[in-house]
């Protein structure tokens, strides 16, 4: 497996106040492509036409996102505001290209990042002063490195605090409907993942670990239907899929799925969360009860919508024991 970019040792800062108060809170985040000004600047004259598909191992974006993601201090400066505002002890990062990218809008964090050349990486920032460790990529869901990598990081390692995070960003362009749809192949691809991360969250309850999973899941849980696999034995729903409570410390509970929709700003084309926070039974025990967050963007910003993200931040908070 790759070594994922791992910076910054943790834990040598004192925790924050709200560590010291036994909680965490935890979030995601999808940033569309947030990418160093110089980085961005040297790729857009080598995009990719729209329908192109970049492997893992390129470093180039779209020709689509060149003129609308051309973002000026402005824009980093309002996302750094909602950082602020999200104020994560750990926050899983979509589309983000590493420490130097994330570090535009970020300050006092520690990083794991998937090490594939891509700039759409998954990471998790870690506020300094909590121990992790970052571990290996999770290859596997990333089909041979034609989708992306997963992202994983224990933190509080070898305490009685332990506990595994996985950030994901899985394959778009399957929101709803069943994954067996033949007219759309990437509800194939997404299928494909399913197992390969059931995988992982099984290898994690056998292990008697304490886990969850945080991401982009491009995939609308909320208006599923049916059950998990059609009578061929092909994957119909994610949830359903992923959630079989076999073995039961498998058992998962997605924040996200009952909470009330808040769209980022008032023209928002979308009414269901597909950035999930998912925690095996074990952890999902310490959940803190009327903690979710969501993050959205101020009417002042609704104008530079196209220049922040066309997602916004959701989180939890947990009890630490």
């Amino acid at each position: 497996m790759g070594l994922p970019a791992c910076v910054g040792p943790g834990g040598i800062d004192r925790p924050p106040q709200r560590i010291a108060a036994g909680r965490l809170r935890l979030a995601t985040w999808n940033i569309e492509y947030l990418i160093e000004p110089a980085t961005y600047a040297a790729l857009q004259g080598s995009c990719v036409q729209y329908g192109g598909r970049v492997p893992g191992s390129e470093r180039k974006i779209p020709c689509a996102i060149v003129p609308r993601l051309d973002r000026k201090p402005g824009d980093f400066a309002a996302l750094a505001r909602y950082i602020r505002e999200l104020d994560a002890d750990v926050l899983a990062l979509q589309e983000v290209d590493g420490p130097g990218a994330a570090n535009l809008i970020m300050t006092g964090y520690d990083y794991c990042f998937t090490s594939r050349a891509n700039v759409q990486k998954n990471g998790l920032a870690i506020r300094r002063g909590i121990p992790f460790r970052c571990e290996p990529d999770y290859l596997p869901l990333s089909l041979g490195d034609t989708v992306r990598r997963g992202t994983v990081v224990t933190l509080f390692p070898g305490t009685r605090r332990e506990f595994t995070l996985m950030a994901v960003h899985l394959k778009s362009g399957c929101p709803a409907g069943p994954l067996t749809d033949a007219r759309n192949p990437d509800c194939a691809t997404l299928a494909r993942q399913l197992p390969l991360l059931e995988q992982w969250i099984d290898a994690q309850a056998s292990a008697g670990r304490r886990f969850g999973l945080l991401g982009d899941f491009n995939r609308r849980i909320s208006v599923e239907q049916g059950g998990a696999r059609d009578p061929d034995g092909r994957p119909l729903n994610m949830w359903a899929e992923i959630n079989d409570g076999e073995p039961p410390d498998a058992a998962l509970t997605a924040i996200t799925l009952n909470a009330p929709f808040r769209k980022c700003i008032a023209t928002d084309e979308f009414d269901s969360y597909i950035d999930l926070i998912v925690l095996g039974r074990k952890l999902a025990a310490d959940i803190v009860p009327d903690s979710f967050q969501r993050v959205v963007y101020s009417p002042d910003d609704a104008g530079r919508y196209d220049r922040l993200s066309d997602h916004c931040p959701v989180g939890i908070e947990l009890r630490l024991r």
